[in-house]
């Protein structure tokens, strides 16, 4: 059997043993808590120093202040500029009587009236002038016209443009005539040619062909073969008016045994000009 006290003395001791056991138990879990990193808890940072804080503040009261100080001399200014203004009010016209308001309306209509006068009459000048200008201007138009094609037709200028070139050698048979000649140039003519050319003689209405010991003279100049026509005009036409059957082309290959060749161009050059012819007994009518 057991003693009452001694089961009590051992009931107290199993408690305490249990008791300090849980301490320790406890206690040991702290300590591992305590060195496990959650990363929970809050970043403390570090205050910046007080003279930094303070002087940014500082910094921006005073830009606080010159904003203030700018914004306060601005209204000011308005408000000045708009006293400035109510007290120069013109008060002209209010203080005039009735007699001159009504001299004045009828001074300033009748000004209005000149002026629109004057607006229409430099309006007609305009148009006069524009009007001058335009027949002045197509008068000089018609005129370079007129010049030009006079000086291309007179040889004065030179020339080019579509047309034919014709080569004509040395006769085998006879010399080429002064009149087998002149028939080519009349054929051409007639063929729609605008402007000709012999070797280097230009071809004008007053062109003559004549024949010579030493050849064929062409106003004037002496000409050997092979001859040369350039001529400008449409290329069908003059091309047919020299190869055309029984024509002058014919003739010279048949009569005189030259060989004649005849070339189309789009860019016949008639660089050969003519001094311009002054006339004894003929003047322009009036």
């Amino acid at each position: 059997m057991v003693d009452p006290e001694h089961e009590g003395t051992q009931g107290d001791g199993s408690e305490q043993s249990d008791l300090l056991k849980r301490i320790v138990s406890r206690d040991r879990k702290d300590r591992i808590n305590d060195d496990t990193t959650t990363g929970a808890f809050p970043v403390v940072r570090k205050r910046k120093p007080a003279k930094a804080i303070s002087s940014r503040r500082t910094s921006s009261l005073k830009r606080r202040l010159a904003t203030g100080t700018l914004v306060a001399v601005l209204c000011a200014m308005l408000s000045y500029g708009y006293v400035i203004q109510i007290n120069n009010k013109d008060l002209t016209y209010e203080t005039l009587t009735e007699t001159e308001l009504t001299r004045l309306i009828s001074e300033t209509s009748n000004q209005a009236d000149r002026l629109e006068q004057r607006k229409a009459e430099l309006d007609r000048q305009l148009r006069s002038l524009e009007a001058a200008a335009d027949k002045e201007k197509e008068a000089e138009n018609i005129a370079k016209e007129n010049e030009e094609t006079s000086g291309i037709l007179s040889g004065r200028l030179p020339a080019e443009g579509k047309g034919i070139i014709v080569r004509i050698s040395k006769g085998s048979k006879e010399p080429v005539n002064a009149s087998t000649m002149f028939n080519l140039i009349e054929e051409l003519r007639n063929g729609g040619a605008e402007v000709m050319a012999i070797n280097d003689v230009r071809v004008v209405t007053s062109t003559y062909v004549s024949d010579s010991s030493n050849g064929l003279v062409c106003d004037g100049q002496i000409m050997e073969p092979p001859y040369v026509v350039r001529a400008i005009g449409d290329p069908t036409n003059l091309q047919n008016a020299v190869n055309m059957a029984g024509g002058v082309g014919s003739r010279l290959k048949v009569k005189f045994g030259a060989k004649v060749t005849v070339d189309v161009s789009d860019e016949v050059r008639i660089t050969q000009t003519k001094a311009v012819q002054e006339y004894k007994y003929a003047k322009i009518v009036e």
